[in-house]
């Protein structure tokens, strides 16, 4: 056998590590794709029949994603006003019942959506808000109709949030938003980072990438705090100190890009996870307050003493225990 000269030596190795960083990248591009796809793959399941003790009814309206929108419509006796509930990703309007209960119990009407390509709605992707914004907008159209002179809430949680910025402004009077991101580069990094660390940045990029091949838009599109401004309405946002998916510091930024009247409730070591669920009492001082403030009896009083200017004004820090992660 010849004797490789040391040149040869070099270019072998050379040659090798070419080879073994390629097979890397390959590797790397078909798992972000494969991670990617199973993100964004509908989230589909069966509902059941509405829950009779919220004198609820199951409806459907067309909206303007392209989906047939399912959903349940609960009503009061006697009604106050109606809250629109917007889960979550990869949930349903099952994930919003126990804030029907509550909001059912202070006198309002609920309406509770599946967005497209969740659960009994149907859908070929999901797009974190892009084709979701439309099923906000024929929720709201909705409610208004079955609801004529009431005034109308909103409760969005994560891309249920996202979702409802995205369509702003909105024929509303109040709006929750609960764990919602402020652009997709930084919900994208944040949940690679969470389960990686410091080797998230390769990673996130790689699936940033694929929004235009894969769902045909933008990350531009995909700015919900980039709407704040056109909200039109009082806002409440809300967070978990230790949330690593939408940060304390993300929070505090949607809040200061939030036009007055607005509140801030951050909820003391609470991750990324079910606020109502993490603290049932502070969820119902603060956004159930939030909301009769706004659409309930206490109207009146806030339009004669109005929210005082922003800063740590409104913002209330509530200590909770932690609770299992949302489908969020």
């Amino acid at each position: 056998m010849a004797t490789l000269t040391p040149f040869a030596r070099v270019r072998r190795m050379i040659r090798r590590a070419m080879i073994a960083v390629s097979s890397l990248i390959v590797a790397g591009l078909i798992t972000s794709w494969l991670v990617a796809g199973a993100l964004v793959a509908p989230s589909p399941r069966t509902i059941g029949d509405p829950p009779d003790e919220l004198n609820a009814n199951a409806f459907s309206v067309k909206s303007d994603s392209g989906s047939q929108i399912s959903g349940w419509h609960t009503q009061p006796d006697s009604s106050k006003g109606v809250v629109i509930l917007l889960h979550g990703i990869r949930s349903s309007r099952l994930s919003m019942l126990d804030r029907a209960r509550m909001l059912h119990d202070a006198g309002y009407a609920t309406v509770m959506i599946d967005f497209q390509a969740h659960g009994e709605s149907p859908g070929d992707t999901i797009t974190v808000g892009y084709l979701e914004q439309h099923d906000v907008r024929a929720a709201v159209e909705f409610a208004r109709r079955n609801h004529p002179g009431e005034p109308v809430g909103v409760v969005g949680v994560s891309l249920g949030g996202a979702a409802a910025l995205l369509a702003s402004p909105l024929d509303i009077d109040a709006l929750v938003l609960e764990s919602v991101y402020p652009n997709i580069h930084d919900a994208v990094h944040n949940r690679v980072a969470a389960r990686l660390g410091p080797f998230a940045s390769i990673p996130s990029s790689l699936l940033l990438i694929q929004l235009q091949p894969r769902l045909g838009i933008s990350a531009t599109e995909l700015c919900p705090i980039e709407h704040l401004s056109d909200i039109g309405c009082p806002v409440c946002i809300s967070s978990g100190t230790d949330d690593f998916h939408t940060t304390e510091t993300e929070t505090r930024e949607m809040f200061s890009a939030a036009p007055e009247p607005k509140e801030l409730w951050l909820v003391d070591g609470a991750a990324h996870v079910d606020l109502l669920k993490s603290d049932p009492v502070g969820y119902r001082h603060q956004i159930l307050g939030f909301l009769d403030r706004h659409l309930g009896g206490d109207r009146t009083e806030t339009a004669n003493h109005p929210m005082q200017p922003s800063g740590d004004v409104g913002c209330f820090e509530v200590d909770a225990q932690s609770s299992p992660p949302a489908d969020r």
